[in-house]
C-alpha cells in the first residue's frame, strides 16, 4: 500500500502558545479555527503524544517528535523513576509541572500510561524513556 502526503521523524507545527524554553516537555495537537496547533497539556488525560524538540513563540513553527515505540525519547521528569516504571503526565494543576512526566503514582485516580522509563531518573532530568501507549490505568 502506498500513501502520499505523510511524514516521518520530527514535524513542524504552529505553536498555539509560547513554547519558548519548553523543549523535552510533552505536548498535544489542537484545533485553532481549522488550523493545527501545538499546546501544552491542560488535563492529565490529554493525549500528549509529542515531545517538543524546538519550541517557539505563538504563531511560529515549533518542532515536535511524535511518540513512537520505534524510538526512545528524553522527557523532563517530575520526582524520580526507575527503569521499567510506567510514566504518566505530571499533575497539570501545578504550573511548573505542565508537560513533565512522573512515575505512575500510588494515589487513587485514573492516569494515562505514555512511556516506560529506560533509566533511573531524578527530578528535572530529561529521562530516557520508550513510548508505550498503554492507555488509561486506574489506581484504587
Amino acid at each position: 500500500m502506498n500513501q502520499s502526503n505523510t511524514r516521518t521523524g520530527d514535524i513542524p507545527v504552529t505553536a498555539g502558545q509560547d513554547l519558548t524554553g519548553k523543549e523535552n516537555l510533552l505536548a498535544k495537537l489542537a484545533n485553532d479555527g481549522g488550523d493545527t496547533v501545538v499546546l501544552l497539556p491542560t488535563a492529565n488525560s490529554d493525549l500528549a503524544l509529542f515531545v517538543i524538540v524546538d519550541g517557539d513563540v505563538a504563531g511560529k513553527a515549533a518542532s515536535l517528535r511524535p511518540l513512537s515505540p520505534e524510538r526512545n525519547v528524553r522527557v523532563t521528569l517530575k520526582d524520580t523513576c526507575n527503569p521499567g516504571d510506567v510514566l504518566v503526565l505530571a499533575n497539570v494543576a501545578t504550573p511548573g509541572d505542565i508537560g513533565k512526566i512522573r512515575a505512575l503514582p500510588a494515589t487513587a485516580g485514573t492516569y494515562r500510561g505514555l512511556l516506560i522509563a529506560e533509566e533511573a531518573g531524578i527530578d528535572g532530568q530529561a529521562v530516557l524513556a520508550r513510548p508505550a501507549h498503554i492507555g488509561n490505568i486506574t489506581v484504587s
